[in-house]
């Protein structure tokens, strides 16, 4: 019984952790979550590891697969239909290295979605980041 609070305690913290991000920190946090994935399933090919590339892989596509559906097709106009575009290829490369367990399409992917993941942060500390007084007269 003992055991179960920590994992309480922790769960609840993270609720709590995401609950109080903006929208923009949220898609940071994914991306992040992402390029680990990405990361583990490298790893796990690297290792040998079938079930660990297939679990990682798993979760990386369900990551991408959240990102995707955010997207506002009518008002986010070019933005949205390229990362439409992108989300569309990379996971199309995340079946190439599951298939061919190769870690190249991982490691491509993770390069694009790094920038991107740097630029989401760029934008969230703009937004989040308080204006000062000289810029608001």
């Amino acid at each position: 019984m003992m055991q179960a609070y920590p994992v309480r305690a922790a769960q609840a913290y993270l609720q709590t952790h995401v609950q109080s991000r903006s929208p923009l920190e949220l898609v940071v946090m994914l991306y992040d979550g992402l390029l680990r994935f990405l990361g583990d399933a490298g790893g796990a090919i690297d290792g040998g590891d079938l079930p660990g590339k297939r679990d990682a892989i798993s979760k990386a596509l369900a990551v991408l697969s959240e990102l995707q559906s955010t997207l506002n097709m009518e008002q986010g106009g070019e933005v949205a239909t390229s990362l439409d575009a992108l989300y569309t290829y990379v996971n199309g490369r995340l079946l190439d290295a599951s298939m061919q367990n190769d870690r190249a399409p991982l490691d491509e992917s993770a390069r694009l979605l790094r920038t991107l993941r740097e630029a989401w942060a760029e934008i969230a500390t703009r937004e989040v980041a308080p204006v000062p007084v000289e810029a608001r007269r």
